[in-house]
């Protein structure tokens, strides 16, 4: 009796001990397949990554930074958004855009929609740039306008506000808006050379928000635009809903702080020896997408130390999601 009593009791404790040495197995076993389910997600990310930086770039490199990451996975999270907008747009055009244009009985047809909207950046202190601009080839008054209603093509000057607000420059720019009628005059923009990117950020974004262009430029006050030239080149991009238009280059990145074009996010490109292919910063035109994007996101994307490299990597980060 004393025997199988022994035997129960150390049957009933091997029992026992079994279950939390299966239970600790199943958490196990459970763990093991979760961590190998993440590994398996963090290589394909990898993978897709690798893929579309090549892609994009063209340079055939898998050499992948902190930025191009976080733009490409930002980019997946943005395609719901940009795909709905872009269904939107074409529901406008099936349209003609005459819905909530049309202002009389008698108006056969909307207003022509805008080819391009021009955006010429100019500082304090440019006035005979701006003047020299007007006479080659933006007009003022008259031709203004017709150049708007007979080509499509609206220009405008681009300041910001004097670190000063409201001395001798802010009051001289405010005079010549009056007079002309051709700025755009961004009020909550400090004028500064290091201030350009957000600058051009808030260009794209204002002028998304205000003209239902199909194209919107950049281009410096010291450029002397072929107005013609540029209708009949974007008149043939037409059909491409994402379009990044203007002479590419790559560029070396300086990462010495001394440096005229110095860098400071000189270590987030691949090899940190030259930038993205991207369009020089004298004069560069997006599509309609790209500058709704830009107006949609404006909070979030990232400007680096130029203009160019900033516009680029916007139109980028949208173009990835094609």
């Amino acid at each position: 009796m004393h025997g199988k009593g022994s035997n129960t009791r150390l049957s009933t404790m091997s029992s026992r001990s079994r279950i939390p040495t299966l239970l600790l197995f199943m958490f196990s076993t459970f763990a093991s397949i979760y961590v190998a389910g993440r590994l398996w997600q963090d290589s394909q990310n990898r993978v897709y990554l690798i893929k579309e930086l090549d892609r994009i770039t063209g340079l055939g490199k898998t050499a992948i930074s902190v930025d191009d990451t976080l733009k490409i996975i930002a980019c997946r999270e943005q395609h719901k958004k940009l795909s709905a907008l872009e269904m939107e747009l074409a529901a406008a055009r099936q349209e003609g855009f005459a819905s909530s244009r049309s202002t009389g009985a008698n108006e056969i047809t909307s207003k022509k929609r805008p080819l391009v909207v021009i955006g010429i950046f100019t500082r304090f202190g440019r006035r005979n740039n701006r003047d020299a601009i007007r006479k080659a080839w933006m007009g003022t008054g008259a031709a203004l306008k017709k150049m708007e209603n007979n080509k499509g093509i609206v220009a405008r000057f681009v300041i910001g506000r004097s670190a000063n607000r409201g001395d001798s420059s802010d009051k001289s720019v405010d005079i010549e808006s009056r007079q002309n009628n051709d700025f755009i005059i961004l009020d909550n923009h400090v004028e500064a050379d290091e201030e350009l990117p957000k600058k051009t950020k808030l260009f794209f974004a204002h002028a998304a928000d205000k003209w239902d262009a199909e194209f919107y430029a950049k281009v410096n006050d010291d450029v002397y635009v072929n107005i013609d030239a540029l209708g009949t080149t974007l008149a043939t991009h037409l059909d491409k809903p994402r379009v990044y238009i203007g002479c590419m280059k790559s560029g070396e990145v300086f990462s010495e702080p001394n440096h005229k074009w110095y860098e400071p996010d000189w270590w987030k490109f691949g090899d940190k020896k030259s930038y993205f292919r991207h369009a020089s910063g004298e004069l560069y035109v997006i599509s309609q997408a790209l500058a709704k994007f830009i107006s949609i996101n404006r909070s979030i994307l990232r400007t680096y130390a130029h203009d160019d490299v900033s516009a680029g990597s916007w139109s980028y980060m949208c173009r990835c999601l094609i």
